[in-house]
């Protein structure tokens, strides 16, 4: 069975730094792009970054540039996301997924993780 499983979540302070993880099993993790998505209270869910599968090529929306950085490692099944310069409108539940295809359409994913929160008080 496919599964992501995401750790790493907590809270912090703003500025704080966080690193999250995502643990795949049960499919081909090296054939998949990853992405990290972000549901906040009341809004809808929110695709933020992504990497690729050969060439480790690697997307950010622009309110997460410069702060948050995204890697993987295929020998662990594991993909990471840095994140840096924490602001209170980070606070999300975060969701890394899998998808066949390049980018950060949330129906372009297949299989995702059950969310780790992050939240920064001011």
């Amino acid at each position: 069975e496919a599964q992501l499983v995401e750790s790493g979540g907590g809270t912090v302070q703003a500025g704080g730094s966080l690193t999250l993880s995502c643990a795949a099993s049960g499919f081909a993790f090296d054939s998949y792009t990853i992405g990290w998505f972000r549901q906040a209270p009341g809004k809808s869910l929110e695709g933020i970054s992504c990497i690729g599968t050969e060439e480790g090529d690697t997307a950010y929306v622009e309110p997460v540039k410069g702060r948050f950085r995204i890697s993987r490692d295929n020998a662990k099944n594991t993909v990471y996301l840095e994140m840096s310069s924490l602001k209170p409108e980070d606070t999300a539940l975060y969701y890394c997924a899998a998808a066949t295809r390049w980018g950060l359409l949330v129906d372009g994913y297949d299989y995702w993780g059950q969310g780790t929160q992050v939240t920064v008080t001011v």
